[in-house]
């Protein structure tokens, strides 16, 4: 089931990215209870036209010191080995110790 900011971001989407779109999601699904376990989430937002997931960390991973590490050594290692035709993931707002 897909709520309206979700669909709304899917029409929004060059075709390809609509294509990735829900392998990107259900990869996010698989890992999204790692990081439930230590307080925190992630949403995805929508693929960008250079094919990069644009996400949202929420609870304790929103403010957390190694928010960016998880995001680019955890999150993105996984969706790259799950979707390998992903270019790569982006918070959509800047976070602690970020210097990608």
């Amino acid at each position: 089931m897909t709520d309206d900011n979700e669909t709304s971001a899917a029409t929004e989407m060059t075709p390809e990215a609509q294509a990735l779109f829900p392998r990107v999601r259900a990869a996010i699904d698989d890992i999204r209870p790692n990081l439930q376990a230590d307080g925190g989430d992630i949403e995805l937002i929508t693929i960008t036209p250079e094919l990069k997931a644009r996400v949202r960390l929420k609870g304790a991973c929103s403010g957390c010191p190694s928010a960016a590490y998880t995001l680019h050594y955890g999150v993105e290692n996984y969706l790259r080995e799950c979707v390998p035709e992903l270019n790569g993931i982006e918070s959509d707002r800047p976070l602690p110790g970020m210097r990608f």
